[in-house]
């Protein structure tokens, strides 16, 4: 009996493309705040995760984007935790990285933010989790690419958002749902989850 070969439904992508753009991923979508020299910019990441269950976070971002100039010159910044209903917020946000320009201040500056106390960094408003951090560490090397990480100076999430406590989240979730990025080029709104099967006695 001819055993099955278990990699006859795979294909080999070749590495010296970006293999990212092959096939789909879950991630997060986040808003990242930095001061510029006049004014703020806003820039919607995906490759963003806390660092840790303490109060460090951390995104992908390039020296070619202001996003990276900003933070290494003030060494602060933002991230804003955007609802589903406003992925066409973060859209816009995204729009000085795109070629043509005309009017992408303007545009940008449409969008309702919040500034933090002391005027130093700036938030999308109705953001359900807002996060104010200090530059920890910037990361070079990974190709044109860098990690930027921070330190969490303050936090706030919106009451609708806090868990509160161990029963009830799904009707919490379906309630006030989650804003996914499917990447490339996709995403989805989150409002049916199951909770995770963990072992007995897990300890992360």
């Amino acid at each position: 009996m001819q055993a099955t070969d278990p990699l006859k439904d795979f294909i080999s992508l070749e590495l010296k493309d970006s293999i990212w753009e092959h096939f789909y991923t879950v991630a997060p979508l986040v808003v990242i705040g930095s001061k510029e020299s006049q004014g703020f910019d806003l820039a919607p990441k995906h490759m963003a995760t806390p660092l840790g269950f303490s109060d460090f976070f951390g995104f992908v971002c390039t020296a070619r984007h202001n996003t990276y100039q900003n933070i290494k010159k003030h060494s602060r910044f933002s991230v804003s935790f955007v609802k589903p209903d406003q992925i066409l917020l973060s859209s816009l946000a995204a729009i000085p990285r795109c070629a043509v320009k005309d009017f992408s201040q303007e545009i940008t500056n449409q969008i309702p933010t919040l500034l933090s106390e002391d005027g130093e960094v700036i938030f999308v408003q109705d953001s359900y989790v807002m996060l104010d951090c200090a530059l920890h560490q910037i990361i070079d090397g990974f190709d044109d690419y860098s990690i930027i990480t921070g330190r969490i100076r303050s936090a706030r999430v919106h009451k609708n958002y806090k868990i509160v406590s161990d029963e009830g989240h799904q009707k919490q979730i379906y309630d006030h749902p989650l804003l996914a990025y499917i990447a490339p080029g996709r995403f989805a709104n989150i409002h049916e989850t199951l909770a995770y099967p963990y072992p007995k006695d897990f300890q992360r």
